[in-house]
C-alpha cells in the first residue's frame, strides 16, 4: 500500500499512528458493498492498589495499545485487531477485516476529517493527576485505622484503590474522526468482624468518571469504610430468611442491579431482532405496569455507565425503553438498528480494541413514582425489605432471574423485625414488572460499582431505582 501525503493537512493532537495512512488503510479495506466499518485505536493504562492485613500487599499497573478494524455487511461482521502499530501489521489487519466481504469493488475513496465536537460530561485528564502512589497508600492505611477503630469486633480491613484511563481514536467508515479519554475511578472497602465464633463480612464501594483527587475531597471515602463496617455488623445479628412466595420492598439505588439483569438485558436490540428476548415483537405492547419508566441514559456527568459517544462513534442518549407501563425502545448499536429498520440509540460499546461491538446499557434505572418511602414499607404485612444486593443470574430468552441480598430485613405489619441473611430472590422479569404496585418517590443511582458482563466482554455500567414494592416474589431462605 503506497502512503500519499493528504492534500489538506489534517493532524489530530497524539495520535499515534500517522493520520494519512489511517486513511490509506480505511480507503483500501472497504469494499463498495459494506454496509458499515471503522477503526478504532486505544490506548489504556491502569492501576490498583490492594490493602490487606493492615499495608499495601499489592500494586499493580497495565498498558495496552492497539487498532480494531471492523467491517460490517448485513448480518455479518469482520473484525480484527493488532497491538503492533507498524505498517505491516496494520496492514494485515485491515485484510483479515475485509476477509468477510467475499465480492465487490472498490469503495469510493474517503477523506478523514474532524467529527463535531462531542458533549464533554467528563474531565480529559488522567485521573491519578496530582494524586501520587504515596498519597494513595496513605488513604488506604487511614481507611484501615478509621475502620478498627469504629468497633472492637472489625478483625480484618481490605481496600482498593483503583483508576483507569483510555484515549480513543473512533475512525467511521465516512472518514468522521472522533477522539475521546475516558476516566474512571472506583474505591472498595471491605471489613471482615467477629463476635463468639461467628464471622461475617460488610462491603461498600463506588466511584465514576472523575480523578482521584475528586474522590478523595468528597469524603466518600469515610462513607464508604462506614457503610461496609455497618453492614458487618447487621450481619452479626442476621437470622435466617423465611422462604415462599411474599411481597417484596426494594430499596433505591443499588437494587436497580435486577432491573439491569432481569429486564435491562432483554431490551438489548440483538436479542430482539433475533427474536430470542421475551420482549421480541412488543413494541408498543404493556409488558408493566401502570407507572413503570425504564430510562437508559448515558448522558448524565461523571457517572461510571456515561459516554460522550458509544464506542461506535454514535453520541450517547437517553432512551426511553418502557413508558408507563408501555415498551417503547430497545437498546441498538448501529449493525442491529440498520437491520431492524431504526437509529443506533448510542449503545454500541466494546470492552477494547480487540473486541467486537455488542449493544449494551450504560446507566439504566426506573423512574420515581410518588409515593413516600415510609408509606411503601409500612404497606408490608409479612414480607421483605431488600436494599442492597450481591450477585445474581439470569437467561436472557425466559427472564427467569435469581438474585442473593447483601442487607435485607423481615418486616411484619409495616415494622423491621430483624436482618436477614442470604435471602434469595427468585422469580421472572416480565413477570416482576407487572407486580410493581408501588413507586417511591426516591429515586437513586448506585454510587458506581456496576460492571455488566455479556459475551466475554466487561463494561462500566450504572444502575438505578426508587423503593417500589413488587407483589410477589419467590424468596428463598437460607440458614444462618
Amino acid at each position: 500500500m503506497k502512503i500519499a501525503r493528504m492534500s489538506e493537512s489534517y493532524l489530530p493532537a497524539e495520535i499515534p499512528v500517522d493520520i494519512d495512512f489511517l486513511q490509506q488503510m480505511l480507503n483500501h479495506m472497504l469494499p463498495a458493498r459494506a454496509d458499515d466499518g471503522d477503526l478504532y485505536l486505544e490506548r489504556h493504562i491502569a492501576e490498583s492498589l490492594a490493602l490487606e492485613e493492615g499495608r499495601v500487599k499489592h500494586i499493580s499497573a497495565s498498558t495496552r495499545q492497539g487498532l480494531g478494524a471492523r467491517i460490517i455487511q448485513g448480518e455479518a461482521s469482520g473484525h480484527a485487531c493488532t497491538d503492533q502499530l507498524d505498517p505491516a501489521a496494520l496492514q494485515d489487519t485491515a485484510a483479515a477485516a475485509r476477509a468477510i466481504i467475499t465480492s465487490g469493488g472498490a469503495h469510493a475513496p474517503v477523506r478523514i476529517r474532524p467529527a463535531d465536537s462531542p458533549r464533554q460530561l467528563y474531565t480529559r485528564e488522567i485521573p491519578a493527576a496530582g494524586v501520587d502512589l504515596q498519597q494513595r497508600k496513605q488513604l488506604l492505611a487511614e481507611l484501615d485505622a478509621l475502620a478498627r477503630s469504629m468497633d472492637s469486633r472489625v478483625s480484618q480491613v481490605f481496600a482498593n484503590i483503583a483508576y483507569s484511563w483510555s484515549d480513543i481514536h473512533i475512525i467511521r467508515h465516512d472518514g468522521c474522526h472522533l477522539h475521546d479519554r475516558r476516566p474512571l475511578v472506583r474505591l472498595n472497602v471491605s471489613v471482615v468482624v467477629e463476635q463468639n465464633g461467628r464471622r461475617e463480612t460488610g462491603s461498600s464501594g463506588g466511584g465514576g468518571r472523575f480523578t482521584l483527587q475528586e474522590l478523595i475531597d468528597s469524603e466518600q471515602a469515610e462513607h464508604f469504610v462506614r457503610e461496609a463496617v455497618r453492614m458487618a455488623l447487621l450481619n452479626l445479628d442476621a437470622q435466617a430468611a423465611p422462604a415462599g412466595p411474599m411481597p417484596v420492598v426494594l430499596g433505591p439505588g443499588w437494587p436497580g442491579i435486577l432491573l439491569h439483569e432481569a429486564i435491562g438485558h432483554g431490551l438489548e436490540g440483538d436479542f430482539n431482532r433475533k427474536g430470542t428476548s421475551i420482549f421480541s415483537g412488543r413494541m408498543g405492547q404493556r409488558v408493566a405496569a401502570p407507572g413503570v419508566t425504564v430510562i437508559d441514559d448515558g448522558t448524565i456527568a461523571q457517572r461510571r455507565g456515561s459516554l460522550n459517544f458509544d464506542d461506535e462513534g454514535t453520541g450517547s442518549q437517553r432512551t426511553v425503553l418502557i413508558e408507563d407501563g408501555i415498551l417503547t425502545g430497545y437498546l441498538l448499536d448501529r449493525q442491529n438498528a440498520r437491520l431492524m429498520g431504526l437509529q443506533s440509540t448510542g449503545n454500541g460499546r466494546r470492552e477494547s480494541y480487540a473486541h467486537p461491538v455488542l449493544p449494551r446499557m450504560t446507566n439504566t434505572f426506573m423512574l420515581g413514582g410518588r409515593e413516600q418511602p415510609e408509606t411503601i414499607l409500612n404497606s408490608l404485612e409479612k414480607g421483605i425489605y431488600a436494599v442492597n444486593f450481591g450477585g445474581g443470574q439470569v437467561d436472557i430468552t425466559s427472564g427467569k432471574f435469581v438474585f442473593t441480598t447483601s442487607e435485607a430485613y423481615y418486616v411484619e405489619n409495616g415494622v423491621i423485625q430483624y436482618p436477614v441473611k442470604g435471602a434469595t430472590l427468585i422469580g421472572s422479569g416480565h413477570e416482576v414488572l407487572q407486580k410493581i404496585s408501588m413507586i417511591g418517590n426516591d429515586l437513586a443511582l448506585d454510587s458506581g460499582v456496576g460492571t455488566c458482563g455479556k459475551a466475554g466482554q466487561s463494561v462500566p455500567v450504572g444502575v438505578g431505582l426508587p423503593t417500589i414494592r413488587i407483589d410477589e416474589l419467590v424468596v428463598g431462605g437460607t440458614q444462618v
